[in-house]
């Protein structure tokens, strides 16, 4: 990956709860690391459909 980009999203409070479980429970460092794994998986996923 290249040089990284500040952004800003806005999510259901839902998400972010399960967000910071799952960072608790040391499955992702940050929410920042939840996005990017999330979005490459997405990536990854719609250059096999392609």
């Amino acid at each position: 990956m290249g040089r990284k980009i500040k952004t800003s999203i806005s999510l259901d409070e839902d998400i972010l709860k399960w967000m910071d479980e799952q960072i608790a429970t040391k499955r992702f460092r940050n929410r920042s690391h939840i996005m990017e794994y999330a979005i490459e998986q997405l990536r990854r996923a719609g250059k096999s459909e392609g």
